[in-house]
């Protein structure tokens, strides 16, 4: 088990590798009452994407037995957590129901090169960005919301931070750090975009929505 001073510098790991801060207005609009469904089926969403997100790369780099290794454990977290949600949900009586995806994982992943190595080397990279950002997010909202789900946000900070680590040595691994260093810089500048530009529509990780009243 991590100690608090371990859980502190992965969460500074964390804010040091994000290119930009989540902004005030959307801490804003994650924490009222009527977004509260919203924020948690998105958020199950999220974890069931992850999951999948795993068990798509041990099924395409069978090779890779380091990633092997991470990816299991990952994705069996996600799924964890991801029933972790919607037992919350069941208890506040949120209804599972369908929600339009955010443009965020999609406007990372149109940078991903095709060929290999490129491809996995993106691919990580994206998994550390988005696993970093909800680590973030997790740590920003805990404060704010009732004891039962700030708790819970809080427990999951030490599991995306290593899930950010993991996805990040894999991309070393593959590459120098010269390359390294260019695509995150580029995946960040695609990243700063998603989360600092206006959204229509409020989602675990959209930018500040508009239009809300």
């Amino acid at each position: 088990m991590a100690s608090l001073h371990q859980i502190r510098e992965m969460a500074l790991a964390v804010e040091t590798f994000l290119p930009c801060a989540t902004p005030d207005t959307w801490i804003s609009t994650a924490i009222r009452p009527d977004c509260e469904a919203t924020l948690l089926i998105d958020h199950a969403n999220c974890e069931k994407k992850a999951a999948a997100t795993a068990l798509s790369l041990m099924h395409r780099y069978t090779d890779n037995a380091a990633l092997l290794n991470k990816m299991s454990r990952l994705a069996r977290e996600e799924l964890r957590h991801f029933e972790q949600v919607t037992q919350i949900m069941a208890r506040r009586d949120v209804a599972y129901r369908p929600l339009s995806a955010s443009r965020y994982a999609q406007g990372l992943h149109v940078g991903v090169r095709r060929s290999e190595p490129g491809r996995l080397i993106d691919t990580l990279i994206v998994g550390a960005l988005i696993e970093a950002r909800s680590c973030e997010r997790f740590a920003k909202l805990a404060p704010h919301l009732d004891e039962q789900l700030g708790e819970f946000y809080s427990s999951l900070l030490k599991s995306e931070a290593r899930h950010f680590a993991d996805y990040l040595k894999l991309a070393e691994s593959l590459c120098d750090a010269s390359q390294l260093l260019e695509r995150v810089t580029y995946f960040s500048s695609l990243e700063a975009e998603l989360v600092t530009a206006a959204d229509r529509e409020f989602r675990f990780h959209s930018g500040p929505v508009t239009g809300l009243h």
